[in-house]
């Protein structure tokens, strides 16, 4: 799983409070004035029942789940900043405001006890990005890497508005359609973090039909995972510094930008080495496995392919 910016440096971690201490100036519960604002468009407030729908929903679009005190004015300052940017962003992305007051049950699953504290959940898994106050370019910044993170996991749609209905998960899509056998025991595979089973699921599904898109690109993610699956990120950027003309250096901190988000840096690094390499196919074949993972759909593929072509011709 690709994962954005973890917690840490860029944010004030002095917005966080323990549920242990109120002693903080108090805001208007949401949707009164002077509070933070009501739920709607893409923002809803998750109740216990509507959470297991909602991780669902993370497998369409990436999930930012606020874990808040809805009445404290720190925690109402950073809600209207996410809120305001979920509407700029324009359903790419849900925002799931979660009352740990109300629903502490949801905070406790979250291992979280500091408050507001922002998680994502991508394909259903928890991606931790900060806590604490932020303004809102620091959070953009980091919804950028969640976005670039959820594109390189296959996770690209985009929601429909949500109307008022959505603070009781009313109107929350029906799950998904259940998935072809080889493509659910390669998901099934992915989760139980059995990467091997899972790539050779993809690859009987090839097998039977070569036009399977999604089986195409989901291959491509598997063994990204299964490459990277026991790598050192450091270790693996300083093989890399040290050995410039080392290809297979070269393809492993790749795959690492590629799964952390940094897709520009992994197409660029590969499409730059070859007009000089020694054995190019090695090259265009990790390349057009990466836009087989990426899709056609995304923006930064297409002059990708031009520069490609234009390296081995």
């Amino acid at each position: 799983m690709s994962q954005p910016g973890a917690p840490g440096s860029p944010f004030d971690v002095r917005g966080a409070v323990d549920l242990s201490s109120f002693g903080r100036p108090a805001a208007p519960p949401p949707g009164a004035p002077g509070g933070a604002p009501a739920a709607g468009g893409f923002v809803v407030d998750i109740t216990d029942e509507m959470f297991p729908s909602v991780v669902q929903q993370s497998a369409k679009v990436p999930v930012i789940a606020l874990l808040w005190l809805p009445t404290d004015a720190e925690n109402a300052k950073l809600a209207t900043t996410l809120g305001e940017l979920t509407q700029e962003y324009g359903g790419r992305f849900l925002l799931a405001r979660i009352s740990v007051v109300d629903y502490p049950q949801i905070a406790q699953a979250f291992q979280v006890d500091a408050f507001p504290t922002v998680v994502a959940i991508l394909a259903q898994q928890p991606v931790p990005l900060f806590q604490g106050v932020a303004e809102a370019e620091q959070i953009r910044g980091v919804l950028e890497e969640l976005l670039a993170a959820a594109a390189a996991n296959g996770v690209t749609g985009v929601l429909e508005s949500y109307d008022g209905a959505a603070a009781t998960g009313a109107d929350l899509p029906e799950p998904e359609p259940e998935l072809p056998p080889l493509h659910q025991k390669a998901f099934d595979a992915i989760e139980a973090d059995d990467l091997p089973t899972a790539v050779a699921a993809y690859e009987q599904a090839l097998r039977e039909d070569p036009r399977d898109q999604l089986a195409t690109a989901g291959l491509a993610q598997a063994r990204l995972l299964l490459r990277t699956h026991d790598a050192d990120l450091a270790a693996v950027r300083k093989a890399a510094a040290d050995n410039p003309g080392d290809i297979d250096a070269q393809l492993a901190v790749a795959d690492m930008d590629l799964l952390g988000g940094k897709v520009e840096d992994a197409l660029s690094r590969l499409i730059e080495l070859v007009p000089d390499a020694p054995d190019r196919e090695v090259l265009r074949k990790r390349l057009v496995e990466y836009f087989d993972l990426l899709g056609a759909q995304d923006p930064r593929v297409a002059p990708a392919r031009r520069a490609l072509m234009t390296a081995l011709y």
